[in-house]
């Protein structure tokens, strides 16, 4: 995927809300960081569910359909979701539905994720910008939503299917030159994309600013839910912590949790995942690092459970692909 070909996995187990009804947009611009007042239909951006501390409740995606408003999220916040928007229901014209089992996802990633699409979907759908949604039809007369996206800092397009076509639509991306792909394989790109997961490298514990998901933040909109004091941080200049990249200088294994100290033995930061790295030839790790560490080259130790490893901050992500040169 990193150099000539792509592949495709299968995105599932991520969760899906429709929400609809005529009070839709004044009800979630209430409770989100972006602004839904601009996003027009068939289009998408990113988005993040903030509590009154303005720490984070989920990431998701919100595409703008003729039929309303679909959340994506993860698997890990699509209960929490689902009942945060369901106080909701009886106070408005705003409805909730949850479609997760409807409906599938399949995404395609790689430096050749343009062709394999093309050969599968059709011109309309490899040519989708990224802020754009668009359908494609399979022969079956299944209808394919096409949102351009990136799990892996590759070139990429997520694929939502009824859970019937899905096996279908997966078969013609492989014959379409998609190589398929499990989730270990998935979480090494993740890393080395400097990609966050929920659960894993943010939670309830994060403030919104601290996880790098600057692109879900509107900074112009009106009042939302913990909008003051994710506000105050920006504004401030900056925050105590920030998720950055580690990379260990010799091999090893570490863990989540694993304790980060500074040249002169100060705790400066926590390790939330790693893995190794195929492309760079080292351990890689996202972590959050105190802000006066944050310079990339800073020289740090990794303390796991049974080695100190000599480490170096830097700047994410830690494999730039295709995704950064279109």
């Amino acid at each position: 995927m990193r150099d000539d070909s792509a592949g495709v996995i299968h995105l599932s187990k991520r969760g899906r809300l429709l929400v609809s009804g005529s009070e839709a947009v004044m009800f979630l611009n209430g409770l989100i960081t972006n602004d839904m007042k601009t996003l027009v239909v068939n289009s998408w951006m990113p988005a993040v569910f903030p509590n009154v501390q303005g720490r984070l409740i989920a990431a998701v995606r919100i595409i703008h359909r003729e039929d309303g408003f679909l959340i994506d999220t993860e698997d890990a916040t699509l209960e929490t979701i689902a009942k945060l928007l369901g106080r909701f229901t009886l106070a408005g014209d705003f409805r909730v539905q949850d479609v997760t089992s409807e409906t599938t996802m399949l995404s395609v990633q790689g430096r050749k994720a343009e062709v394999v699409v093309r050969q599968a979907l059709g011109e309309t759908a490899a040519n989708a910008s990224r802020a754009q949604v668009v359908t494609a039809q399979l022969e079956n007369g299944r209808e394919v939503t096409v949102i351009r996206a990136t799990h892996t800092g590759e070139d990429g397009f997520d694929l939502l299917v009824e859970v019937n076509g899905a096996e279908g639509l997966r078969n013609l991306l492989i014959e379409g030159g998609a190589q398929p792909f499990g989730s270990e394989v998935a979480e090494t790109l993740r890393i080395e994309a400097g990609i966050p997961r929920f659960g894993v490298d943010m939670d309830e514990t994060r403030v919104v600013t601290e996880t790098n998901l600057d692109e879900a933040v509107s900074f112009t909109k009106g009042c939302y839910i913990g909008q003051e004091i994710i506000a105050r941080i920006k504004y401030r200049g900056h925050v105590a912590k920030k998720l950055t990249g580690v990379l260990l200088e010799e091999g090893g294994a570490i863990e989540g949790g694993a304790r980060i100290l500074s040249s002169d033995e100060k705790e400066i930061g926590a390790i939330t995942s790693a893995t190794f790295s195929p492309r760079l030839k080292h351990t890689i790790a996202l972590a959050y690092v105190k802000y006066d560490y944050l310079e990339p080259g800073t020289k740090v130790k990794v303390v796991s459970a049974a080695h100190e490893y000599p480490a170096t901050v830097t700047e994410l992500p830690f494999v730039r692909g295709s995704w950064y040169q279109n």
